[in-house]
This record gives C-alpha cells, sequence and structure tokens, in this order.
C-alpha cells in the first residue's frame, strides 16, 4: 500500500490532555507509561496516545458490576 493510500493517522493526544481526560496528574501517567500500563507512541521523545487505543484499554480496565444475590 502506497502512503497516499494510508488513511489519515487519529490525532494523538498529550501527556497533560490525557491526564486531564482520566482525572489524573500527569506525574501519575508518567508512571503508568514507565511501567506500561497504559499504551502509547513514541515519538522521537516524547509520549504520545492513540485516544482509540485508549478507549479499549478503558473498557478492558472497567470492572462490572456483580449480579445481586437472592436468598
Amino acid at each position: 500500500m502506497s502512503a497516499s493510500k494510508l488513511p489519515p493517522p487519529s490525532r494523538l493526544l498529550d501527556i497533560e490532555a490525557v491526564a486531564s481526560w482520566l482525572g489524573i496528574s500527569p506525574h501519575t501517567l508518567y508512571k503508568m507509561v514507565s511501567q506500561r500500563r497504559i499504551p502509547y507512541v513514541k515519538v522521537g521523545s516524547r509520549v504520545k496516545f492513540d485516544p482509540l487505543k485508549l478507549e479499549d484499554w478503558i473498557k478492558q480496565q472497567t470492572v462490572m458490576p456483580m449480579p445481586e444475590r437472592r436468598p
């Protein structure tokens, strides 16, 4: 596939945007990146995030409630 036929890349988000979106500090997000606990993309020395991968990751991290037990 030639480069001209590749789909446009999704907009990559930076640390500050993702930290704000997740409601955590940038420091906590950097720690998660260093522990490889969250999907990220390296662009040179910068850390970026694909929003589609983050949405999938959030779905995987979601804990569903247990069904109510009836006596």
